[in-house]
């Protein structure tokens, strides 16, 4: 069996006596998608927060292709591969659109932050500023303050971000949650594109049950804080355990849970 592209080991946190994450271990590899999924507060987003380091484990270990990443906050964790889209959210909000993803492209050579200096006029970072950008749909809005963006659009930004910064293990947080049903195709075509590559590993908490069944490879299901079923998404939706977690009745179908 080949390395996990990114693995939880019994990842434990507890917020004073309540344990929002409780042992939840989890292996995924490199050209999958994995769906994380569940009824609302059943601790997926406490999970992404895990894993990408917005919040500290109280037990329980995390791995980046076997290397033990426990330790290292979300910042270094960006730095040796693993994007979290939606944690950059107008990332410099009174900068122009293609500024901040030339920035990100910027971080990701290590070329430095000096904005005023002789990175301006480094073309080969605009352009692949750009060229992502074009990607999100978002390119006739290159000049335009972050801060201007609708809801959407800033969404599409924050995946433009993600992608600049090329990570290996891209996490997906709830991507469409927002978008008018005209800018979702968008952003599920991208994420289809990202994951046909085949040398990403993908997770995605999502409560739209045709966007998981679109995509999906995998599904994870959350319940209380704890691991309720993991394996192929018809299996899983099938599942009484599940459908029960998510109606509290047998027999019925799972609907849309909120992360």
């Amino acid at each position: 069996m080949t390395t996990a592209a990114l693995e939880s080991k019994e990842l434990t946190i507890s917020f004073g006596g309540h344990v929002a994450v409780d042992a939840v271990s989890a292996a995924f590899h490199t050209g999958t998608l994995t769906a994380i999924v569940g009824p609302n507060g059943a601790g997926k987003t406490t999970y992404f927060n895990l894993l990408s380091g917005q919040l500290r484990v109280s037990a329980g270990r995390v791995l980046l292709q076997g290397q033990d990443i426990t330790r290292l906050g979300a910042a270094a964790r960006t730095g040796i591969g693993i994007g979290r889209a939606f944690q950059l959210t107008n990332l410099f909000p009174q900068l122009p659109v293609r500024e901040n993803v030339r920035l990100a492209v910027q971080s990701r050579l290590r070329a430095g932050f000096d904005m005023l200096a002789r990175w301006r006029t480094r073309e080969d970072l605009t352009a692949q500023a750009q060229h992502y950008l074009e990607l999100v749909g978002l390119a006739a809005r290159a000049d335009d303050l972050a801060s201007s963006l609708p809801h959407g659009d800033k969404r599409k930004l924050e995946v433009a971000l993600l992608m600049a910064l090329e990570p290996k293990v891209l996490m997906f947080d709830e991507p469409t949650a927002g978008m008018s049903i005209d800018e979702v195709p968008v952003i599920l075509d991208l994420i289809a594109r990202l994951k046909a590559g085949g040398d990403r590993t993908i997770l995605l908490v999502e409560h739209k049950l045709d966007v998981i069944r679109t995509l999906a490879d995998r599904i994870i299901v959350l319940h209380n804080g704890q691991l309720l079923a993991d394996g192929a998404p018809a299996q899983v939706m099938a599942s009484s355990a599940v459908q029960e977690a998510y109606l509290g009745a047998k027999g019925s179908q799972p609907a849309a849970a909120h992360a």
